[in-house]
């Protein structure tokens, strides 16, 4: 099979392992323990001085979220990539893991609410600014930008605003200056490559999509390997300076030998090392087996979204719908040339009511769960002016998409049939 690329369908159940070698399980076991027996002080003095690459301490590594990493990053076209905890776990690493204290990034505005308060607040206490601009504006990540911004971000299918960002222009205008884009693709797995339009790092919450069943929680940090840090000494501090917590370690030079993952290389052996927020193995593998049917499962997604979108254009209580099929201009220019899978399973639409109607419709659901997910196989509400972008001022929740009628939709597996008939009795009871 190395003869050849594997598709996407292939990638998910085979990238990353074949079989247990001493007993020949297919399926990857759980790995359930802490530590790992060293053959000599010889083997143990190599692994912690990276000269050989094995297993340490699951803090650091486990063979289960191995294989979950190196299927994705097989998935992804990466080099390399480390699970986290949570996906925003996954996105305050992609940052740390180049900027510290004193240091800037550029963020576009269309961000999930729990990203934006990272950003706007927790980071922002850490010594790291972020500096919002438009994402539709690819220019303005560039005048945002000064000797202190160490890489700019945006989510690939923004949620809830499902505004595609324009990945390919942000980033070839980054690259020059030596920025590298750091895109969550969270909304959009298989449906977006990010790395095929210039993109440095993929980041996700493997809870949505990837786990696709709401069991584990879990994140993700792809290495492109396709960035030349070196070359941008200045720019990239932390990956061209000697690290006094890796015995002067120079992030660059010391990932030669193993690859072009300097970038991810660093962000286990220093963030994930110190901070520890570590994916268990149990949850690891709850993602493998969610990933397995991963792209029999985006395809249905999308189809029922589809279905939604022309049900909910068809009712005079919806004032508008909110899904890149719907969308017109650059707009439907820029979701075409990236989301070559399907324009994704979250479907918006704000209701002629406000927010009581938002909140009427909610409540009225029987199929639909009422959950802070995306991505489950189950269909799901929410209103997010209430609940995830709650804590954001009205001026936030405006920039991000959300509007006191807001209902976000993530649509699951269900028959269509289903599906349609519990929006119909819901928006009647809303309409009463």
């Amino acid at each position: 099979m190395a003869d050849r690329p594997l598709h996407p369908e292939t990638l998910a159940l085979h990238a990353g392992w074949r079989a247990d070698p001493s007993t020949g399980a297919v399926v990857p076991p759980i790995y359930q323990t802490t530590s790992y027996q060293f053959r000599d002080t010889e083997h143990a003095a190599n692994l912690f001085a990276l000269r050989e690459l094995g297993n340490i301490y699951t803090r650091l590594g486990n063979p289960t979220t191995d294989v979950l990493e190196q299927r994705i990053a097989a998935l992804e076209g990466g080099a390399a990539a480390l699970a986290v905890a949570s996906g925003q776990a996954a996105s305050a690493y992609a940052v740390q893991n180049l900027a510290r204290a004193g240091d800037n990034i550029v963020s576009g505005t269309d961000l999930y609410g729990g990203t934006w308060n990272l950003f706007a607040n927790t980071l922002k206490d850490m010594g790291i600014e972020v500096r919002f601009v438009d994402p539709a504006d690819p220019e303005a990540f560039v005048r945002a930008s000064d000797g202190r911004t160490r890489a700019w971000y945006v989510e690939t299918l923004p949620n809830p605003k499902l505004i595609v960002a324009p990945i390919g222009e942000i980033a070839a205008l980054g690259r020059p200056l030596g920025i590298p884009l750091i895109v969550d693709n969270t909304a959009a797995p298989l449906l977006a490559r990010p790395f095929d339009h210039g993109a440095a790092i993929v980041v996700y919450s493997t809870t949505k999509y990837i786990g696709g069943h709401g069991t584990s929680i879990g994140g993700m940090i792809v290495d492109g390997g396709n960035f030349d840090w070196e070359a941008f000494p200045e720019r990239q501090p932390l990956l061209n300076t000697p690290d006094p917590s890796y015995h002067g370690a120079v992030w660059s030079q010391a990932a030669k030998p193993l690859g072009p993952i300097a970038y991810i290389l660093r962000a286990r052996t220093v963030l994930l090392r110190d901070l520890g927020a570590a994916l268990s193995p149990a949850n690891a593998f709850q993602i493998l087996q969610g990933l397995e049917t991963l792209p029999l499962r985006m395809p249905r997604h999308c189809e029922n979204a589809a279905k939604v979108v022309a049900f909910l254009q068809s009712r005079r209580e919806v004032t508008r719908v909110i899904h890149p099929s719907v969308q017109t201009g650059v707009q439907a220019d820029r979701a075409a040339k990236v989301l070559t899978g399907g324009a994704g399973g979250l479907v918006g639409f704000e209701l002629a009511g406000g927010s009581d109607a938002g909140r009427a419709f909610i409540n009225a659901l029987e199929l639909f769960y009422h959950v802070a997910n995306i991505g489950d196989a189950r269909s799901l509400a929410i209103h997010p002016a209430s609940t995830t972008h709650s804590q954001l001022s009205a001026e936030e929740q405006a920039v991000t998409g959300v509007s006191e009628g807001y209902v976000r939709l993530s649509i699951g597996l269900e028959h269509i049939d289903d599906i349609l008939a519990d929006l119909a009795q819901a928006l009647d009871q809303a309409a009463r």
